[in-house]
């Protein structure tokens, strides 16, 4: 399957929430550079709405590998997000946030699943936080909890709750990192019908 099959183009003028979303992205890159002390910047975003049981295929269909931080959005409504890269990717990301060099990390272990997790905190909170100055929702993520799986194994369960009341989510491709080194992750972005841009 075309893995961009169904991917919608957001129209900025018209979807304040995607708008919202990719802010809060960017702010959620700000506080991972502050995790890091070093100057991490986001090189290039590009936001669609996506067919939910479609999002697999973005990552090379349900028998894929990937790693992905999860976490749970609490609040006056709920919701969840995701952060998923390729394995090497997030490998790549845990040798740039621990200043180590290039290809220094082959595999997920205590330390690198720690260090993955603060990333989905530090992420989490930020991206929330914006979201929540611009709606006006009290909004919070629950702690991260970091998986390495196929792709089905990971995303089915929580992309079946979600076909209950939409067809359709926010994915927010991104490319981020220092002048040397770049990672890309995609944010899967869940809301409950009841957020709302004020």
């Amino acid at each position: 399957m075309d893995p961009k099959k169904g991917v919608q183009e957001i129209d900025f003028a018209d979807k304040d929430m995607a708008v919202i979303f990719g802010e809060g992205v960017n702010n959620a890159i700000v506080g991972l550079s502050q995790m890091a002390g070093r100057d991490i910047k986001v090189v290039d975003m590009n936001i669609m709405k996506v067919p939910v049981k479609d999002i697999p295929d973005l990552f090379g269909g349900h028998e894929a590998l990937i790693i992905a931080i999860y976490l749970e959005i609490f609040g006056k409504t709920n919701g969840h997000m995701i952060v998923v890269y390729k394995p090497e990717v997030a490998f790549g990301l845990v040798d740039l946030l621990l200043d180590q060099p290039a290809g220094s990390t082959k595999e997920l272990n205590d330390m690198e699943q720690s260090t993955l997790g603060e990333v989905g905190n530090i992420m989490g909170s930020f991206f929330l936080n914006y979201v929540s100055d611009t709606t006006g929702q009290r909004l919070k993520p629950s702690p991260p909890a970091v998986m390495m799986d196929m792709a089905g194994a990971v995303l089915d369960a929580t992309l079946a709750s979600i076909l209950a009341y939409s067809n359709e989510t926010y994915v927010v491709d991104t490319v981020f990192g220092t002048n040397d080194r770049q990672v890309s992750g995609t944010f899967v972005i869940i809301p409950d019908p009841g957020l709302e841009a004020s």
